[in-house]
């Protein structure tokens, strides 16, 4: 699975460099960035191939330090929050093999990750400031129609994360 980080989230990571990586189907990648809100720093992951996105609110230097293993708890937290069955995503993570951090995956997908930080920013109002998975926020902006670089069509975010991770 790769991780592609924003230039701000390497700055906020103190990563000088970091590789494209091997070109992977969609359905692995997944695009991160570091935002404010309620000036506390958090996580926005989005997923490159269906749009669907997590936010962790009040990410710790300790936690930003551990990104790798902070991003895949909370996205199993996240998928489960949406009511995807385990046995569906331990299926994906095994597919999806070891994490590697590199770039965003384009301009698209970024032009996207920016469409999701305004989404989460137009819902700030929503944010449980007594934890840090973000179910509300998740839940509202995961089920808005839109268009994305895997389909044709609009669709729902959820819907779409659903049937990728039924793909075998």
């Amino acid at each position: 699975m790769q991780l592609g980080l924003t230039i701000p989230l390497m700055k906020h990571l103190k990563i000088n460099k970091l590789p494209y990586g091997e070109e992977l189907h969609r359905r692995f990648c997944w695009d991160l960035h570091c935002i404010k809100l309620h000036n506390h720093s958090c996580l926005l992951a989005v997923h490159c191939e269906t749009r669907y996105l997590f936010v962790l609110y009040g990410m710790s230097r300790a936690q930003w330090n551990r990104l790798p293993k902070v991003f895949l708890e909370g996205l199993i937290n996240s998928l489960t929050n949406a009511g995807i069955e385990n046995s569906l995503i331990q299926r994906y993570l095994q597919a999806a093999g070891e994490i590697e951090l590199t770039k965003t995956h384009g301009r698209r997908e970024v032009a996207f990750l920016n469409r999701a930080w305004d989404d989460v920013a137009a819902l700030d109002y929503c944010i449980d400031r007594e934890q840090q998975a973000q179910p509300l926020i998740e839940q509202s902006i995961n089920n808005l129609i839109c268009n994305c670089v895997g389909y044709e069509d609009y669709g729902e975010p959820l819907v779409r994360i659903r049937q990728s991770l039924e793909e075998k």
